[in-house]
């Protein structure tokens, strides 16, 4: 659990007030960090039996009371202007999304933003699917770069129902759904390190990682399209 703690560290150094749900998958309370435990804006919920990150999220999503939500991971870390930065950004402006560059964060502490194909900007419903090339290109934005108005995420449906890729499907629908902007400033540390699930040593995430990303760029697709028709007064429009 030093990871978490270290993700708990970096929380409390946040400058604008939050709370947090954090989702325990089969993991006993008794394992927590003692400070962490003991943090009153952290609420936990434990879960009867491992359900998987798909399930786990959307059932911390169900007691987020927020009007904003973001995600991270348990072995991940926040810059210290993380929220703050993203919290004005879309106070000010309204949109429905606002995200901040990632970067990876590697055991010798150094780090390496990832610049991901959808540029910085403001962007309409629709626009960050036009990023995504193929299923085996870069995908337009990681999940953990978005803020996102917390009703926009339930009305995306949350992380959507796949073992493998299940964050593509959640950021499909918020970028789909709501218009938003990408801040060329980094607000997520995605930690490298051996363990990791998507390191590609567990056969599972290795055996079904082509399969998803396929459907869900095929949903990102069929998503913009349906609500591009919808939007038109149901007219057809060829997707590009």
């Amino acid at each position: 659990m030093g990871y978490l703690a270290e993700l708990h560290a970096s929380l409390m150094r946040q400058t604008v007030p939050w709370e947090a749900i954090l989702v325990l998958d089969g993991a006993g309370r008794a394992l927590l960090p003692e400070r962490l435990a003991a943090d009153a804006r952290i609420r936990v919920v434990e879960l009867p039996h491992p359900v998987g990150a798909a399930a786990a999220r959307n059932l911390g999503l169900r007691m987020v009371r927020t009007p904003l939500v973001c995600y991270m991971d348990d072995d991940d870390l926040v810059p210290d202007d993380s929220l703050a930065i993203r919290h004005r950004r879309i106070t000010e402006t309204g949109l429905g999304w606002v995200a901040g560059w990632s970067a990876d964060l590697h055991p010798d502490g150094s780090t390496t933003i990832w610049r991901c194909p959808t540029p910085p900007g403001v962007h309409q419903p629709g626009d960050v699917t036009e990023y995504w090339a193929s299923p085996e290109a870069e995908i337009p934005l990681g999940q953990t770069m978005l803020l996102a108005r917390t009703d926009l995420v339930v009305a995306a449906g949350g992380h959507g129902g796949l073992s493998v890729g299940e964050d593509f499907l959640m950021v499909n629908g918020v970028t789909n759904l709501a218009a938003g902007e990408l801040l060329s400033h980094v607000v997520y540390f995605y930690r490298q390190h051996d363990h990791q699930m998507s390191a590609g040593g567990a056969g599972a995430y290795r055996d079904l990682r082509g399969p998803s990303r396929e459907f869900a760029f095929q949903h990102g697709r069929a998503l913009r399209a349906a609500l591009r028709r919808i939007r038109t007064g149901g007219q057809e429009l060829v997707s590009r």
